[in-house]
This record gives structure tokens, sequence and C-alpha cells, in this order.
């Protein structure tokens, strides 16, 4: 049963990050640009469209890799991946941009809680701290 769960969790989130990452390239491309910091040093639309081409490939990776220990490198990166945007939902939140319908600073302040949820998910639906773990460790015993 948790291998199905996890299986379902790691398919709903390769969709989810597929379906954002093609939503950066066109529909709310200028809503993601919301979440670009002001001090960020690259052009705004350029990350954009470049982090939604990393979404898209880290989407398609997760619907198409279930064998260890690749599946856990890739939610280990999409975990990655998912802290390094964060800088930019904060900024959303400091700098009082609206996007995405987050018109407030409550609901710009609450969305800052679902980002750990995204981490929590690419690291649980793909075993991806198991993974890790067991790749260090094989990793120091081969230096023995």
């Amino acid at each position: 049963m948790k291998r199905i769960l996890g299986a379902i969790g790691q398919a709903a989130l390769g969709a989810g990050l597929a379906f954002a990452g093609t939503s950066h390239l066109t529909v709310a491309r200028e809503e993601f640009q919301a979440q670009v910091p002001s001090w960020f040093p690259l052009d705004a639309d350029l990350v954009v469209l470049a982090s939604g081409v990393v979404e898209i490939g880290l989407g398609a990776a997760l619907l198409a890799v279930w064998k260890q220990p690749y599946r856990g490198l890739v939610g280990a990166a999409a975990a990655t991946f998912f802290v390094a945007v964060f800088p930019g939902n904060i900024a959303q939140w400091a700098e009082q941009k609206d996007g995405f319908g987050l018109d407030t600073d409550t609901e710009r302040f609450a969305r800052l809680f679902f980002q750990p949820v995204l981490v929590a998910w690419a690291l649980g639906s793909t075993g991806a701290i198991r993974t890790v773990r067991d790749l260090r460790q094989q990793r120091l015993a081969s230096r023995n």
C-alpha cells in the first residue's frame, strides 16, 4: 500500500510540475514574474522561462523514472528545486507583489507554508531520503 501511495504521489507531483512548467512558458508567464525577487540580478522573464524548463524536466522525470536509485535522486532534485525557488515566494510576500490571485499580505504569507509541503511530498513520494542515505553509505564503504 505504501508503494502504491508513493507512486500516486510521485505521478501527481510530476504532472503538477509539468503543468506548472508549461504555464511558466505560456499562460501564466506574467504571474510567475511576480515571484522573481526585485534584487535578483537576472531578467525576471528569463528566470521564469528557465524555471519553467526545469519544472517541465523534473515533472517528466518524475513521470518516467520508477526504479531506485534514480527515482530517489529525481525526488531529491525536485525537493532541492522547491527550496531554491522559495526566496521568490518570500519576495512576493515581502515586496507585496500580486500574482495568482494572491493580492493581500495574508494570502501571500499563507502561501509560504505550502513550499515545505512540496519539499516533503517530493522526498516522501520518491523515497529520496533513504536513497541518498544508502548511496552515501555505499560511497563511504567503497572508500574503505
